[in-house]
Parts: C-alpha cells; sequence; structure tokens
C-alpha cells in the first residue's frame, strides 16, 4: 500500500510543476489560483512521501518520488508545454525511468 502512496506522492509533485507552470503564463487572480494549485499538491504530495517513508526505506522513496516527479514533468513540459523532445533529453529520462524499477525490484 505505501508503493501506492508513494506513486500518489509522485503525481503530486507532477501536479504542482504542472500549476507552477501555468502560474508563469498568467497574472492577476488566475496567478494566485494556479499558485493555490501548487501549494496544495505540494503539501499533498510531501505529507504523502512522508507516510510512504514510515514504512519504506527513505533510501529508496526519496529517489522513485523524485524519479517519478521528473519524469512526470519532462513528459508534461513536452506534451503540454511544448518543450523539446531531443533525443539526449529522452535518453535520460528513459534512464532515469530504469533506475527507479531498479530501486524498486531491489527494495521490495
Amino acid at each position: 500500500m505505501n508503493w501506492v502512496i508513494l506513486i500518489v506522492a509522485g503525481l503530486c509533485e507532477v501536479g504542482f510543476t504542472y500549476c507552477l507552470g501555468r502560474a508563469k503564463m498568467v497574472d492577476g487572480l488566475q496567478w494566485w489560483l494556479w499558485m493555490s494549485g501548487f501549494f496544495a499538491f505540494t503539501i499533498a504530495s510531501m505529507g504523502l512521501l512522508a507516510k510512504a517513508t514510515q514504512t519504506l526505506p527513505l533510501g529508496t522513496a526519496y529517489p522513485v518520488w523524485t524519479g517519478i516527479g521528473a519524469v512526470g514533468t519532462v513528459l508534461v513540459g513536452i506534451f503540454v508545454f511544448n518543450e523539446p523532445a531531443t533525443f539526449w533529453r529522452l535518453f535520460f529520462i528513459t534512464t532515469l525511468i530504469g533506475s527507479v524499477i531498479g530501486l524498486k525490484l531491489i527494495s521490495a
């Protein structure tokens, strides 16, 4: 169950980076709304990470959490914010995914 919590925490990290990306495009009330989403996702992400580390090793949970957030943020950047999908960017994101899977496999 704590792996599910950790995955949701990582997805919340993607949520707060998405809100941050949207906030930089607007001003006024819309900026405040996107920043409210940013803070809500940040609190949820950190809280869920803390919950997951009650039973998962911190040395595994933290890199998996940041890996999910990094991969998700790069994908959101490519598909939502039209950032470049260069060979090297995709290559290194793929190696990061492999590393996250490897950490999961050795931490059973």
